[in-house]
């Protein structure tokens, strides 16, 4: 049973917000297909039905009294681990990569369950953890060592974008919690010869072609680096009105690769121009800024610390999405939270925002 006091108490300005863009995704997911022979369902109905389905699952997340997670929080990550171990051995190929399940009737990604789970572990053991001063590097060996085992399981799929974000995300929950300097440095001093080991030892070929195509796209404009020379001439192009709905030349003629899943956003910017962006922009700044304040208003830890971790997920899928089709960050498979195509991460961002709109509305109640 739905206690009615909750009813009474929905965040009706996170509601608004996340509505917003996913009607504006919609609408930019019917202009970027506009030009693909579709048999079936279209990519926009379809993304409304997960909207549909993503909404449900959140209204289901946030009648549930949000305390529940901190008892089952290590439950869930062992068997998330065990999903990701599952994905290796048994996990369905697709593109060069082994990331999806097949559980039946539908497929799974762990992969991005693990951004929801990786949050509510860290907020139990940070809710249980007090450290006077700031974190020491020997208070972060545990939180560290619980993100080192998904993140690795994550790579070796492989899944570098998925990673680097719950890498960013548990990052993110730690800074707020508070770190000396002395951890800082340290940490600094280790990240910076383990990145290098990284890249001579672990990364795979391709993985290092997008770092050297977001140095120089040019040294492979028909191959790596096509991706992001063709989105930074939509992006541009777009000027300061746009071009008109319907109406981009990279989209329309499809000279622009995924763009209504990984590059959504240089579509809405070939149509809509510097305004529209700068529109879009606003309301996700208005959804980060909501969900710090939703954090800074809960009455107990655990779900200020949720509620950090979901805005941090939100925050930093926008900021490499964003960053990523204009040429600042390198290309990654990172979706724009409720703009881009795909059920798997409209559903999670959902989940998210289920978490966000438990913790406002049950402020009012302890």
């Amino acid at each position: 049973m739905i206690d009615r006091r909750l009813l009474t108490n929905i965040d009706w300005v996170l509601a608004g917000l996340v509505m917003t863009v996913c009607l504006l995704g919609i609408l930019n997911i019917y202009s970027a297909t506009t030009p693909y022979k579709i048999v079936g369902v279209a990519y926009y109905i379809k993304q409304f039905y997960w909207m549909l389905v993503g909404i449900t699952i959140s209204l289901v997340v946030c009648s549930l009294d949000y305390h529940i997670l901190e008892d089952l929080s290590y439950w869930f990550y062992g068997f998330l681990l065990l999903l990701l171990i599952a994905v290796l051995v048994v996990g369905r190929r697709s593109m060069g990569a082994t990331r999806w399940l097949h559980l039946g009737f539908f497929n799974v990604q762990p992969s991005e369950i693990m951004k929801i789970v990786i949050i509510v572990t860290f907020a139990r053991f940070f809710n249980n953890f007090q450290a006077v001063g700031g974190l020491t590097v020997k208070d972060v060996l545990i939180p560290l060592s619980l993100l080192a085992l998904p993140a690795a399981l994550i790579v070796k799929q492989p899944d570098l974008g998925t990673a680097t974000l719950i890498t960013l995300i548990a990052l993110s929950m730690i800074m707020y919690v508070g770190l000396r300097w002395s951890t800082i440095v340290t940490f600094v001093c280790v990240t910076v010869p383990m990145v290098w080991i990284g890249w001579v030892f672990l990364f795979r070929p391709y993985q290092k072609n997008r770092v050297l195509d977001f140095l120089n796209p040019e040294r492979s404009r028909l191959g790596s680096g096509y991706h992001i020379i063709q989105s930074k001439i939509a992006v541009g192009s777009g000027g300061l009105t746009g071009k008109g709905f319907v109406k981009g030349t990279q989209s329309q003629l499809r000279f622009l690769p995924e763009q209504h899943t990984d590059f959504a956003f240089s579509v809405f910017a070939e149509e809509w121009g510097f305004i529209g962006c700068l529109l879009l922009i606003v309301i996700y700044f208005m959804l980060v800024l909501w969900g710090l304040n939703i954090a800074r208003r809960c009455n107990d830890r655990f779900g200020g610390l949720l509620a950090v971790g979901v805005t941090a997920m939100l925050f930093w899928h926008i900021v490499i999405n964003m960053g990523m089709v204009i040429g600042m960050f390198p290309v990654v498979g990172v979706p724009l939270p409720f703009f881009s195509y795909g059920g798997t991460s409209m559903i999670t961002s959902m989940v998210g925002i289920g978490l966000l709109q438990n913790i406002s509305m049950r402020r009012f109640m302890f």
